[in-house]
């Protein structure tokens, strides 16, 4: 894999050996190479790349790393709206999936995707979806966006038939959508902690 994983990408690795620093032993029962594990928001000092593992149970995860070189495939939150990819899952009729695709009858003016247990459905076909699953979205912004367009987004993911969420995801880290509309400012989770702040495209001195 050429490019550089970002956060919330799946990702999918040439082996089980291959997932390094995992402690949980029900990693070794239930995950397999077969199955990806999603990018995560960390660092450390050999320049691999965080991830976390996914079990069936809500409960299930886990926090590992992998070197690059061992990625052989990689499906992004965007490639997971496209219509096509929606309309012929498996899963269309789940309200999650519905909202989805609401959402992509707007032409919005930046790049989003669907992440959590959507996206790993619509990535796998495997049934980790319900009628009450969570929407999660996630905006990609490298650059400060349009106040009256979030809020216009915000006004129709609270018309979809789903409970939904919305991060921003910025060069610095990601914040919650309607936090940042309540209050103008926002927890931004960075790859080294979280801090509070009102300008979440600015780099912290």
């Amino acid at each position: 894999m050429s490019a550089t994983p970002r956060p919330h990408d799946l990702v999918w690795l040439n082996h089980a050996s291959a997932l390094e620093d995992i402690a949980e032993p029900w990693v070794a029962q239930h995950w397999r190479a077969a199955l990806p594990v999603v990018v995560r928001r960390d660092v450390d000092d050999q320049a691999r790349v965080p991830v976390g593992v996914r079990g069936m149970k809500r409960e299930q995860r886990a926090a590992g790393w992998v070197q690059a070189r061992n990625i052989v495939r990689s499906v992004t939150p965007e490639m997971l709206v496209d219509r096509e990819v929606l309309l012929h899952s498996p899963f269309v009729s789940q309200p999650p999936v519905q909202g989805a695709i609401a959402l992509t009858l707007h032409r919005w003016p930046w790049g989003w995707g669907v992440t959590g247990s959507t996206g790993y459905a619509l990535a796998t076909e495997i049934p980790v979806l319900h009628a009450a699953s969570d929407l999660d979205l996630l905006i990609r912004a490298p650059q400060p966006l349009d106040r009256e367009a979030l809020l216009e987004w915000q006004t129709r993911v609270a018309q979809l038939p789903c409970r939904a969420d919305t991060q921003v995801e910025t060069p610095y880290g990601a914040f919650a959508l309607n936090e940042w509309l309540r209050d103008g400012r926002a927890l931004l989770k960075t790859s080294r902690g979280a801090r509070l702040t009102a300008t979440p495209w600015h780099r912290e001195e």
